[in-house]
Order: C-alpha cells, then sequence, then structure tokens
C-alpha cells in the first residue's frame, strides 16, 4: 500500500468513528429487516496443528434466527469497519438474549492468544461446580512451573524461592493481569487442554479451539523447541533473536495460517451471551467470573476505551508476539451492558496488522460506540 493510500485509509476511519460518536445520543430506530445471509459452511473443530486451512470469506453478518433482526446501521457500520481496516481483522456482536450476531469475518479462526485464558477460568469453574475442585484448595508454584512473557507472579516465586497461593487467586491473577504461570497453573488442575476442550463440546461450543498451553504455544510461534530454562530472565528472547529471520518468518506464518488457539468471533460471542444467561457453569461461578472479568486491568484502550458513560464493560484480552512490521493476536472480547440492562457480546480480533497501536485502539473503540449508538431499548 503506498503511504497516500495509508493516509487515505486512516482518514476515512477517523471519520467513520468521528461519526460514531456524534450519534450516540441519538440511536437511530430499527428499519425493515435486513436481507439474511448466506449460511455458511461449518468449519473443522479439531484442536489438532496443523490441519488444512479452510477458506472463510468475510460476511457483513450472520443472523441466526429470522425472528429477529439487528439493527441495519449496526451492520453498516461493522461492515464499513472491517473493509477499511488495514489487516486481518474479525468483528462480531452478538445481543444477549437475541437470535442475532452481526459479524465481519465472523466464522474465520483468529489466534486468541490470552484470550483463551477465559475458557481455562470456565473449565476450572465447571470443575468447582461439579466438585471435583474447590477455589479454596491451594498449590505451590515453582521456577519449574514458570512459564514466558507475561507472569508477573515469577517475581513471589523468585523471592521465596516457591509460592503457595490458592486457585481462586490464581485465577483472579490470570484474567485480570493475564498472568501466564498463573493460568498454565490453574490449567493443569483443571485437567489440562483436553479438559478444557470437553467443557467446551459439552456447552455446544463451536470453532473455538485450545492449544497446548503457553509454554508449547509461543515457542513454536517463534520457531523453536521450548527449553524450561526459557522461563528465566530474558533467555526466550535471546535465542528468539539468534533464529534466522527466515525461520522466524516461517514459524510466524504457519501459526497464523492455522492457529492451533484459534477461534471464530461469532463463536466467541455466543458463547460470551451464554455465560451471561448462565448457560455455561452455575449461578456462583457465573457471578465470580462476571465479577472478575469486571476488574481486569489489561487493555483499557481498546474496546472499553469506546464504551460510554452509563455502560458498563467486562471483558479478557489476548496480545500476539510481533515480528515488524506485523503485530499479532491482538484481542479484546466482552460484554458491553447498557443503563436498561441490555447486554452485548463484543469480539474484536485482529489477526495480523501492521497499523500503529492507536490504530488498532480507533478500530475497536469505533465497535463499541457502535453498539451504543444501535441500542434499541425492547
Amino acid at each position: 500500500m503506498t503511504s497516500n493510500e495509508s493516509r487515505g485509509a486512516t482518514t476515512r476511519l477517523v471519520l467513520l468513528i468521528a461519526a460514531l460518536s456524534a450519534c450516540v445520543s441519538a440511536p437511530e430506530r430499527p428499519r425493515a429487516q435486513a436481507a439474511a445471509a448466506t449460511p455458511q459452511k461449518p468449519q473443522p473443530t479439531t484442536n489438532s496443528w496443523p490441519i488444512r486451512q479452510v477458506a472463510n470469506p468475510p460476511q457483513p453478518y450472520q443472523n441466526v434466527d429470522q425472528t429477529e433482526a439487528p439493527p441495519p446501521a449496526l451492520v453498516s457500520v461493522i461492515r464499513n469497519l472491517g473493509q477499511s481496516f488495514r489487516g486481518k481483522v474479525g468483528i462480531a456482536v452478538r445481543r444477549v438474549g437475541a437470535d442475532w450476531t452481526v459479524a465481519w469475518n465472523g466464522n474465520a479462526l483468529f489466534p486468541q492468544q490470552s484470550v483463551s485464558k477465559l475458557w481455562v477460568s470456565m473449565t476450572f469453574l465447571d470443575a468447582v461446580d461439579r466438585g471435583k475442585l474447590r477455589l479454596t484448595d491451594t498449590t505451590t508454584i515453582t521456577r519449574n512451573d514458570l512459564t514466558l512473557f507475561h507472569q508477573p507472579s515469577a517475581a513471589l516465586v523468585a523471592r521465596d524461592g516457591g509460592w503457595t497461593t490458592s486457585y481462586s487467586d490464581l485465577m483472579r491473577r490470570a484474567m485480570t493481569q493475564s498472568d501466564n504461570t498463573c493460568n498454565d497453573a490453574l490449567l493443569r488442575a483443571a485437567g489440562g487442554p483436553d479438559a478444557v476442550r470437553g467443557f467446551l463440546a459439552r456447552r455446544m461450543i463451536k470453532d473455538i479451539r485450545f492449544g497446548p498451553g503457553e509454554r508449547l504455544l509461543q515457542s513454536a510461534t517463534a520457531g523453536l523447541d521450548w527449553r524450561q530454562d526459557y522461563a528465566l530472565g530474558r533467555n526466550f528472547y535471546a535465542a528468539r533473536a539468534k533464529l534466522p529471520m527466515s525461520v522466524r518468518v516461517k514459524a510466524l506464518d504457519n501459526y497464523l495460517a492455522n492457529p492451533p488457539d484459534g477461534a471464530a468471533p461469532s463463536s466467541i460471542v455466543a458463547a460470551l451471551a451464554k455465560l451471561k444467561q448462565g448457560d455455561m457453569l452455575s449461578p456462583a461461578s457465573t457471578r465470580l467470573l462476571l465479577n472478575v472479568m469486571s476488574e481486569a486491568k489489561t487493555g483499557p484502550q481498546r474496546v472499553k476505551g469506546g464504551v460510554p458513560a452509563g455502560w458498563h464493560y467486562l471483558h479478557k484480552t489476548g496480545t500476539g508476539q510481533d515480528l515488524p512490521p506485523r503485530s499479532t493476536g491482538y484481542n479484546d472480547v466482552g460484554i458491553m451492558t447498557a443503563p436498561d440492562g441490555t447486554s452485548y457480546a463484543v469480539a474484536v480480533m485482529i489477526g495480523s496488522t501492521t497499523v500503529p497501536i492507536p490504530e488498532r485502539w480507533a478500530l475497536m473503540q469505533a465497535v463499541a460506540k457502535a453498539v451504543a449508538a444501535n441500542h434499541e431499548t425492547r
């Protein structure tokens, strides 16, 4: 893309966001029901890596049940946002309790990165609901349990040579701080990746894969075979930097083409809607998880940055590896709730892009503003 084209695309996105901001206080009333989208063939749900990639062209929206239709203006805005963004992006919005989903690239598989921590917490809480585990149970984290990238708990392990805490604390740190070591410890307690896949299958959630865990996933994405000493200091970064660029590019390309942690935005919002409605966990576990998600410290300028005053947003973010000029797996998924109590499940997933972070924020915030601007009370 030329520099003039780049500036033009950015200008169009800024103008679109400005228009959305102006219309938040005066939502458009529903018009005639939009035409139904062409049904799409379901994608394979296997969690193996690699598998054959399945082509999936963008869809403006998918109306799940023709008894209800999304606001036509919201359909148009989501389509325009998806078309104008410079990179591969998936967007989905589902009104909780309704039968419609507005989506762009909604059925394509995007790398989740730390969004997958949401499914780990659900699987753990499901085990609690079934009496297999207790929130008050404790475990000790040692140096052999450390992972890589963001893990604030590593400082606690280093200070005392080991760190003992409750599973409840591990879940809260994994969800609010996106601590990779805490998440992996919670995953082990819940039964590992197969337990997560089994939980999603029992809840009839399709097109959400779960990968092999942080260490194996991130090392393979970088072109490395995992070694535990990579968890210490800057060892992982040093090993990655020594790789030939061709190796790193190939590894990242392979990951993006067929992410083992890939998920469809439309499937994510369906799962979030089921969570909000109490169809994923017990009432007590549902309240606990939603409360924890509301305390998230990550991504304040992503979708949350566009949520209007009076609305509430609880969420989980995800951020993948960079290989300049590319950034990957830049995500935010959550539940927006209007002052009247109506909720919308939202997912914005940027699979790969070269645009700067503020432009990614602008896209995500524009989705939140579009949801609020087109909110219709019943």
